[in-house]
């Protein structure tokens, strides 16, 4: 009961301290500033105090991603998909040095390092994927080919953007 008429007390405290806001008001002086400002003496300035560099942080899938770089499973598809469209339209063929991914924009060009092996390759991204499990690239029959993927169907991959 007690917290009750404090609560009770309060906002009657509150309720009437607003009707008195503007006759209190006319008692403050124009002239007066009510924050001095100070010239800047090497002190950080609030941009600085709040912005901070951003270190890795992992994602939610464990994945690690910063500056253009990430690290990840990548897996491959190809003969049963040739001939089809892929997102941006183009068809999909034999031999080619493309990949899926879920975010980067139609013909942003990758470089893929097998992490096992040291193999690496350019690939271009012209479709969407992968959709099965926390894999981060879906490469074309040609680029798993040169990244020596196709007899393992996985590798752990890193990604580099290169524009």
């Amino acid at each position: 009961m007690r917290a009750t008429q404090l609560l009770g007390t309060a906002a009657l405290l509150f309720a009437s301290t607003g009707s008195f806001a503007p006759a209190m008001a006319a008692t403050f002086s124009v002239t007066t500033p009510s924050a001095v400002i100070r010239e800047l003496d090497a002190a950080p300035t609030w941009d600085q105090k709040l912005i901070q560099p951003m270190s890795p942080v992992p994602a939610a899938n464990g994945l690690m991603a910063s500056s253009g770089v990430s690290v990840g499973q990548a897996s491959w598809y190809g003969p049963g998909f040739y001939g089809n469209r892929t997102a941006s339209g183009e068809v999909f063929r034999p031999g080619t040095l493309t990949a899926a991914h879920r975010s980067l924009a139609f013909g942003t060009k990758v470089r893929v390092t097998n992490l096992q092996n040291g193999l690496s390759a350019v690939v271009r991204i012209n479709d969407r994927g992968p959709f099965h499990g926390g894999r981060i690239i879906d490469l074309a029959h040609g680029a798993a080919q040169q990244l020596g993927v196709t007899s393992s169907g996985t590798a752990q991959v890193k990604l580099e953007i290169l524009n």
